[in-house]
Order: C-alpha cells, then sequence, then structure tokens
C-alpha cells in the first residue's frame, strides 16, 4: 500500500509504495501512475523494532516508526488508526517469523486484559496535562460547533497505549472509561455525548477519531457557534465514510499524483490531500451530488 515516507537526507515526506515481504519491507517510486521494476528502497526487518502508536510529530498521529539494528530510523504514515495498527501486526509478525514463540506471546499480550497494578488515575491526568509529553489539546468541529482544547477518543487510547498505561487498546479504552466514570474528562459534541447513554458500560467511550472529549473542568466557554467560524465548514462536517491513498491524474498537467481522498456523508463531498504537507488541509475537493461514477477498462473506456 502507499505510505508517506520521511527522508533520510532531506527531512521531507514522499509517498512511496510498500511491500511487506517475510524478511524486509520493500518501497517503490510511483512515476506515471505506474510502479518502478525495481524497489527505491528496502528496510531489514531482523532485528528491528517497531513503535506503534508513534507520537513524535504533534501534526502526525498515524505513524509506524522502525528502527533497525543499525539504528536509522524510519517513520510511515497511514490514512487511518484502522490501517496503522493493521499494518503494525503485520509487521511486527514479519519482524518475529523466525520465532514463533514471540509471535504467540504477541498475540496474548493483545488479547490478554489486565490493567495495571495500583494504577493512579490522578497520576494519569497529572500526565496527561504535562505541556511536552502530554495529550495535545486541538479545536474540533462538531455539528457546526467549534470547541477549543480538545482531543479526540482514539487520540487518547494512543497516548494511554505509548505512555505505557495500557498495552492494548481495549486496555486503554476501559482505563479511559475509567476517567471518565471518575469525572476527569467529559464528553462533548454529538457523537461522544450519545455514547455515554450505551447500557454497556464498555461502549461508553468511543476509541474514534470523530468523538471528542474533553477535562472536566474545562470552560463550557471553549465552545463557539458556527456563526463564528469564518471558512466553510459544512462540507467538511459530513461522516467519514472511507479514506485511502490512491493515484490521481491531474487536470491540466496530465501527470499522476498520490493523494489521500477522504469520501463523506451528509453532505456528500470527495477531498484529497497531499500528504507530503504538514498541514491537514484539502488541497481540492468537490461536491458528489448530482455526479456520476463509472469504472474504466484498461483503454479508458467507461464499464458501465
Amino acid at each position: 500500500g502507499f505510505f508517506p515516507l520521511q527522508g533520510h537526507v532531506v527531512r521531507n515526506w514522499k509517498v512511496r509504495w510498500f511491500v511487506l515481504l517475510q524478511d524486509k519491507l520493500l518501497y517503490y517510486k510511483i512515476e506515471g501512475g505506474k510502479k518502478e521494476p525495481s524497489p527505491k528502497g528496502r528496510i531489514l526487518l531482523d532485528g528491528c523494532t517497531i513503535t506503534c502508536p508513534c507520537l513524535e510529530y504533534e501534526n502526525r498521529p498515524l505513524l509506524i516508526k522502525l528502527k533497525t539494528k543499525t539504528n536509522t530510523d524510519y517513520f510511515l504514515e497511514c490514512c487511518s488508526r484502522e490501517e496503522r495498527d493493521s499494518w503494525a501486526l503485520d509487521i511486527t509478525g514479519a519482524i518475529h517469523a523466525g520465532h514463533p514463540v514471540q509471535v504467540q506471546e504477541l498475540h496474548r499480550m493483545k488479547n490478554s486484559f489486565k490493567l495495571l497494578e495500583n494504577i493512579s488515575l490522578h497520576n494519569i491526568v497529572e500526565r496527561m496535562y504535562d505541556s511536552s509529553t502530554g495529550i495535545k489539546l486541538t479545536r474540533n468541529l462538531d455539528q457546526g460547533n467549534r470547541y477549543k482544547e480538545t482531543f479526540t477518543g482514539s487520540a487518547l487510547v494512543d497516548w494511554l497505549i505509548s505512555n505505557s498505561f495500557a498495552v492494548s487498546r481495549f486496555e486503554a479504552v476501559t482505563l479511559a472509561s475509567m476517567l471518565m466514570d471518575e469525572n476527569f474528562i467529559r464528553p462533548v459534541g454529538v457523537r461522544s455525548t450519545e455514547a455515554t447513554r450505551s447500557g454497556d458500560p464498555s461502549e461508553k467511550f468511543l476509541d474514534d477519531s470523530t468523538a471528542l472529549y474533553m477535562f472536566a473542568e474545562s470552560s463550557k466557554k471553549n465552545t463557539s457557534s458556527k456563526e463564528e467560524v469564518h471558512f466553510n465548514i459544512s462540507e467538511l462536517s459530513g461522516t467519514i465514510v472511507k479514506q485511502g491513498f490512491l493515484v490521481k491524474q491531474g487536470h491540466k498537467r496530465k501527470n499522476w499524483k498520490v493523494r489521500k481522498f477522504v469520501l463523506r456523508a451528509d453532505p456528500a463531498f470527495l477531498h484529497y490531500y497531499d500528504p507530503t504537507k504538514e498541514d491537514n488541509k484539502p488541497v481540492g475537493g468537490f461536491s458528489l451530488r448530482g455526479c456520476l461514477v463509472s469504472a474504466l477498462e484498461d483503454n479508458g473506456v467507461p464499464a458501465g
């Protein structure tokens, strides 16, 4: 699949096509919409260590970090947490392919549930507040309202795992639910608030990038009405249906470039982003209302 990869010499981001083999990870350059026959580079997995979630870059929360036994760092960015966690598990399996006992232990830890003994919720909250290593607070939109100093459910799960408070997402969700039950954090916005009405305790906290939370003592003045938002939020407020990397042909220059596409519904829009840029703003997009869609055969003729 496609991943933005950070360069070693020039620390910019370039999209590469990755292929995972049993002992190595190959990556290719895409030219004219086609993959080069020989790989641009390779990451040897023998002796490699993997960090996921990797929170070294504040504005790139979906990173996988690989450190080779020669101490070379590789950063790969996925387009969703589900994709990131799936790739991380497969890469980890390839790293330990020659050690079946370690693979079994990996799956046992992933599927087990055991919170740390004598865990202190106050200590977790203090760490969350830390200005350098704590959870990053951002502004988010929900149903036309803008919320300051919030974090998403999936961001909190990532943070709890990366700081060793939990070893699996299931543990982290349970821990986050305890923080909410003890009134250290509270839900804001429609999605996370509705989840608290669920009869199932395990579904009250959402490991979701659209569910918003904030510290309980944060003032309700952190919300502002949609009239105060000076940019068009309606087309970006729809529910994300699907997202991923696609190769797109340009309108003027008929070259092909990899873009991250996000499909939204209610309202229906398709936006695309440049994954090599640091900001998270769409570089293009359009309304799907009234659109016609068809698959093309290899000769460019619509199939239907």
